[in-house]
């Protein structure tokens, strides 16, 4: 037998020791930490590389796994990270928050087997981590100075992917953001117990040791106009991002005690970045909850209840378990955490007394075939219930918030705003203005990080295209 085909025998799928759900739900702290050096190699020893890495496809940015897998267990720390970077400009970020169960590791040969996928995200965060430790950064000792200045609007993972790689291109980058803090919902709408925010301060560090200067507290389009932008530099990138609230248009959602998703999770993310006290509107002590919604975003909210002393958090969502948008890994955090799921279950309005919720009414729904590949609810007939709640918080999902100076500078959207971008006679992510790209979420619609990072990545890729051909970059009329 070939001793490393089957190693993965003697040597089982662990991921890092995780916090007991009893001492992590009194906090917001990360919930698993790093491996042990000894932990990291062991993982990695179990990749079969196994010549078609259906890992690799999978992944949105097609990391290099099996390559960096293989120096990590020859210990090559700093070589590791330095692959890593080369497909994923956030690898440790992608590490912590992506669905790897829906992506590389619900590829990997090991799992269609059965024995358990390799721990290619928690290897990928654990070797980040320990090489910034070691003092690891980005190598632009070779880079050369092209004297293109681009300006970058948003520091979500969009616009930080598309920082990085324009100043590995020499290309000077300023990168303005409204927020006091880069990350955009990174820092301020997933939850410090899956992303502790110290993570962006380390990315915050190693981006400005590579030349990117940041503009905080500053919104274009208010502090500084669209046209300065394009006046001042040679090309713009747009990354703002999705964050208007997909409204159910539930009858109720005006009760006091309903929330939105994103608003409920900004304030809570924000008063623990300050230390403030905690708001009457986030104490959901002894309160019963009802998330709907069974996205990451839900189950972020379902988590986030737990943790302001909810006396119970039911989470509702109209297909069953298996069609659930969001991370296997992040339903399973949940259920530990107390959560109670309800599936096939379809709200049709907020109940309440005196201006405050007290119940959800719903109808429990089956999934017919609608001929497209995707089964749809359909509402059972005199199934209706009412779910008791003192507090419901709506995720339903978001869209783009287009700025309102798109349209002065050529920059097209679509009915449900998303900027357009690429197409006939543009390159990727390229908008109607030839000097303006966008990518991520504005574009998208709501999406994962990776795929955020992603766009960025390529973006930077077509506007250090069109800078290194003048012809091309010479500086269009502004509306």
């Amino acid at each position: 037998m070939n001793d490393k085909l089957f190693r993965f025998l003697d040597l089982p799928r662990q991921p890092p020791k995780a916090v007991p759900v009893a001492i992590r739900v009194l906090g917001y702290g990360e919930i698993s930490g790093d491996f042990t050096p000894a932990g990291t190699v062991g993982q990695a020893e179990r990749c079969l590389d196994c010549g078609n890495p259906y890992c690799e496809h999978a992944c949105p940015v097609h990391n290099y796994i099996p390559d960096w897998l293989k120096l990590v267990q020859e210990g090559r720390l700093f070589e590791a990270a330095t692959l890593m970077h080369e497909t994923n400009p956030l690898p440790e970020i992608c590490g912590r928050v992506c669905p790897q169960d829906r992506l590389c590791e619900g590829a990997c040969t090991l799992e269609q087997g059965e024995f358990g996928a390799v721990t290619i995200g928690s290897i990928e965060r654990s070797i980040t981590d320990e090489a910034f430790r070691q003092g690891w950064r980005p190598d632009l000792s070779g880079v050369v100075e092209t004297g293109r200045r681009v300006a970058v609007v948003g520091a979500g993972p969009a616009g930080l992917s598309c920082a990085d790689r324009l100043r590995r291109a020499g290309i000077a980058v300023d990168v303005f953001d409204r927020q006091g803090e880069i990350g955009g919902l990174l820092t301020f709408g997933i939850p410090p117990f899956k992303l502790d925010k110290s993570v962006l301060h380390v990315r915050r560090d190693v981006l400005e040791g590579m030349g990117v200067k940041f503009h905080l507290g500053v919104e274009v389009g208010r502090d500084i106009g669209f046209a300065t932008l394009l006046a001042d530099y040679d090309a713009v990138f747009i990354g703002t991002g999705a964050y208007t609230f997909v409204d159910g248009e539930l009858p109720g959602r005006e009760l006091d005690g309903v929330h939105d998703a994103l608003p409920f999770l900004v304030a809570n993310a924000r008063r623990l970045l300050d230390d403030l006290p905690l708001p009457a509107a986030l104490d959901l002590a002894g309160k019963h909850v009802v998330v709907l919604g069974g996205g990451d975003t839900g189950m972020d909210c379902n988590r986030t209840a737990i943790r302001l002393g909810a006396a119970s958090v039911t989470c509702a969502y109209r297909r069953d378990e298996a069609s659930m948008p969001g991370s296997r890994r992040e339903v399973g955090y949940s259920r530990e955490e107390g959560v109670h799921f309800l599936f096939h279950r379809q709200p049709l309005e907020i109940l309440g007394d005196d201006g405050r919720v007290r119940a959800v009414r719903m109808v429990t729904t089956e999934l017919v075939d609608a001929g497209d590949g995707r089964p749809r609810p359909r509402q059972v007939e005199g199934s209706e219930t009412e779910l008791r709640a003192d507090v419901v918080i709506q995720a339903f999902g978001f869209r783009p918030s287009p700025p309102d100076w798109c349209a002065a500078f050529g920059i097209e959207l679509d009915g449900s705003g998303r900027i357009q971008a690429g197409g006939a006679g543009r390159l990727p992510f390229q908008t109607g203005h030839p000097r303006v790209f966008a990518g991520g979420d504005n574009m998208r619609g709501a999406d994962l990080v990776v795929r955020a990072v992603h766009d960025g990545r390529e973006a930077a890729a077509s506007i250090a295209r069109v800078l290194a051909e003048p012809a091309r970059a010479a500086p269009a009329k502004v509306a």
